[in-house]
């Protein structure tokens, strides 16, 4: 059976999240079925650019959203926040530790107002522990937490990855604690206050570089290849036009890589024969490896080693990934005519429910569009109200 009703239907959340991590379990909400009200202050929040217009990164993180604006600073402004609060299910905000205690809109006053809501908070380091007040990014919390230690070549400074990974981690762990939360209060009739921490996401990532460290000690930045891991061949190879991953993580695909190659004999070399001898003779493996990659073109070499069963994926640019056919027919990926930045390809939540169809994405909204709908409407001020508002810059 298909097209039940969205599982989070009739959820109502209040998203004071900015840029990545708030935003992104924002997002996961409100295609989950939530309605969803990203509140920002009246100049609106960094991640829109400058003159609260738009982005790509913005347009992508707050599809299906309702946009309010609304100034924490101001007495009034807080007074009209608690008012929402008191109807609202979740709270969700990544400000630095303490910004909201600062604006006298504490957690614990918050679940005062309304002891059924589940309050979510995404920082840098936590709400306790000698970090709790440093500030920190996706790049700087990848520099701290060791993961920019690990990437790059020996040779070279270290690097950051080239996408903010920690950011979107994280505002994935709040969705699973608001998420968890939900699910305690539906037994206890309780909310909660749920903190994620950037820098406790990370850890788990690196457990195959830990390998090494309590083996030996020895941790350095191994390229493309693998370290703390014997795993060979775990490289990207060079081919006419282009580059192909490989792991071999199995014997039989080791056999099968043999096979692919042409040269089913390898198999049964003995310098060959298991991870740990491909390892000491890495340099004459990759050698024998880059002979075959580099005289076919990428796809030829990610075709037959994946009709073979092997482990690898031709390495792509941008553009092939938002072309690519595989992410639309399960409709990971979807075109959308943004009104600000015209025709983009935006990601769809990654959560499917067997059975539930996934929802129409709608795009981010203009700075404040749904003020005078979310203040009549939930609040039930008059346009006269919503105008002096405006005036006194409110909202």
């Amino acid at each position: 059976m298909t097209d039940q009703s969205p599982l989070l239907e009739g959820l109502k959340v209040l998203d004071l999240g900015r840029i990545y991590q708030g935003p992104w379990c924002g997002n996961l909400l409100a295609l989950g079925g939530a309605t969803v009200i990203k509140i920002e202050e009246p100049s609106g929040e960094p991640a829109r650019g400058p003159h609260g217009g738009s982005t790509v990164p913005f347009a992508m993180m707050n599809s299906n959203k309702q946009a309010l604006t609304l100034d924490l600073k101001s007495e009034r402004g807080r007074e009209l926040f608690l008012d929402l609060v008191a109807q609202a299910d979740v709270v969700i905000e990544n400000f630095s530790a303490g910004t909201m205690e600062r604006l006298g809109l504490a957690p614990e006053l918050l679940l005062e107002r309304n002891p059924r809501l589940v309050y979510g908070a995404a920082t840098a380091y936590g709400i306790d522990g000698p970090d709790r007040d440093q500030l920190g990014m996706d790049v700087t919390i990848q520099a701290y937490s060791g993961v920019m230690s690990l990437t790059g070549f020996p040779d070279a400074p270290p690097v950051k990855a080239g996408v903010p990974f920690i950011d979107i981690m994280g505002g994935s762990y709040l969705y699973g604690g608001v998420m968890t939360a939900l699910y305690g209060r539906e037994k206890t009739g309780r909310g909660r206050i749920v903190d994620v921490a950037m820098i406790d996401t990370v850890y788990a990532t690196l457990a195959s570089s830990l390998t090494g460290l309590y083996r030996d000690g020895s941790v350095t930045r191994a390229g493309n290849g693998a370290d703390g891991v014997t795993l060979a061949p775990y490289d990207v190879y060079p081919t006419s036009d282009g580059f192909v991953a490989v792991i071999v993580i199995t014997e039989k695909h080791w056999e099968k890589m043999c096979q692919a190659m042409g040269c089913p004999e390898l198999a049964d070399d003995q310098r060959f024969a298991s991870h740990a001898r491909r390892r000491k003779n890495l340099d004459e493996l990759n050698s024998m490896i880059r002979a075959w990659t580099i005289t076919r073109t990428r796809d030829e070499v990610s075709r037959a080693l994946r009709d073979g069963k092997v482990p690898a994926a031709a390495v792509r640019d941008l553009a092939e990934v938002v072309a690519d056919p595989h992410l639309r027919e399960r409709g990971a990926i979807q075109d959308m005519d943004h009104p600000r930045e015209g025709k983009i390809t935006v990601s769809h939540s990654p959560l499917r429910y067997r059975g539930i169809s996934l929802a129409p994405l709608s795009p981010s909204r203009d700075l404040g569009a749904d003020n005078h709908e979310i203040f009549g409407d939930w609040l039930g001020l008059s346009e006269s109200e919503i105008e002096s508002l405006k005036e006194d810059g409110v909202i």
